[in-house]
């Protein structure tokens, strides 16, 4: 199957080839956290899955590059994306404040990306009764296709690093409050000499992002040729400026939420909405520039305009006026492959069967 480089085709594989193992792969997760015996874990994994369908959705349109292995990738995408919203919610939403604990349960997205690991505890700082497995069986799917691929050792030290990232900024994130902004300052200082120009605020969003794991597995699972130097070109590609993108497009669309729930939104620090702009016209401009290389070109940018249609078209947005207003300029921005992916999105968003 030829990775579709036109919206349209796009729209109509995702439609028919991933979305529905999408939601076949969430509903036996969500069966399965139904069965998790501590009432909190049960919970937050349930409200996890219900609230944040549209990450994996979104994630999944990557099995589109793995071939005949798309449905293999689909499983493995969506049970590392539930790992990551799960545990964002545990750590939002608990009492805990502690960052040895952050640090415990994120252990469990490097183990996923390391096949043979042996089960860790990662619940051993807090207290807890059991989930019955259900991180465990999350990590033990992820490294079951990894084990697999014949070129996981040319990819493994590029997915190690992105998800350390990932999982820094996750324990930095959710301590107590007043430590949040000089934690994350520090460990932006610690990288700031190997990153192109920007705010820590900026490094801390391009580090929130899965979308560079599953464009490295996908690839890997087709079995393409020279793929120690095309996952080189992946990670440079998606990290930073894609992944900044994606997730400076999360926060955008939150603020109004994040401060109602008191959580840390990166889009606060900038000086004006002006200067906002900017650097999202820049991320979208540096986003574009990086996947200029790439092979399947096409299908990457779409997927850079995808991300602003599909947040952008987020029924939150409607609800804050000065979000909708430069909402709309960021679609007109984007020009007409912009404008088809939002208005997809809009529909799709206000049609999506629920899991």
């Amino acid at each position: 199957m030829a990775v579709p480089s036109e919206p349209l085709k796009l729209i109509v594989q995702v439609s028919r080839k991933v979305l529905p193992g999408v939601h076949s792969e969430l509903e036996n997760w969500k069966q399965k956290a139904e069965k998790i015996p501590d009432p909190e874990l049960r919970n937050q994994a349930l409200a996890s899955i219900k609230a944040k369908t549209f990450h994996c959705e979104g994630g999944a349109i990557y099995s589109l590059l793995a071939g005949d292995r798309r449905t293999e990738v689909i499983s493995f995408i969506v049970a590392y994306q539930t790992i990551s919203d799960y545990l964002d919610n545990l750590c939002d939403r608990s009492g805990s404040l502690d960052p040895k604990d952050f640090r415990c349960l994120h252990q469990s997205m490097l183990d996923a990306l390391t096949p043979g690991t042996e089960y860790s505890d990662y619940y051993r700082l807090r207290e807890v009764t059991s989930d019955g497995g259900y991180l465990q069986d999350l990590v033990t799917t992820c490294q079951s296709l990894l084990s697999h691929l014949q070129t996981f050792k040319e990819i493994s030290p590029y997915l190690q690093e992105l998800a350390g990232y990932y999982c820094d900024l996750q324990v930095y994130k959710h301590v107590e409050k007043d430590q949040r902004v000089p934690m994350l300052v520090a460990w932006f200082e610690k990288y700031r000499d190997r990153l192109p120009a920007m705010s820590w605020y900026e490094f801390a969003a391009c580090s929130g992002s899965t979308l560079g794991i599953f464009c490295l597995v996908s690839y890997a699972a087709s079995e393409r040729r020279g793929m120690k130097e095309l996952a080189g070109m992946i990670r440079s590609s998606y990290f930073p400026w894609v992944q900044g993108l994606h997730i400076l497009m999360d926060y955008f669309v939150d603020q109004q939420e994040d401060i109602d729930e008191g959580d840390l939104n990166f889009c606060a620090f900038y000086g004006s909405e002006e200067e906002m702009m900017k650097r999202f016209d820049h991320f979208m401009d540096e986003a574009d520039t990086a996947i200029s290389g790439m092979p399947d070109r096409n299908f990457h940018k779409m997927i850079n305009r995808g991300l602003l249609g599909t947040y952008l078209a987020d029924k939150k947005v409607a609800r804050q006026r000065n979000v909708r207003i430069m909402a709309r300029k960021m679609i007109r921005r984007s020009g007409g492959c912009g404008m088809f992916f939002f208005t997809a999105s809009w529909f799709y968003r206000r049609v999506r069967p629920s899991v």
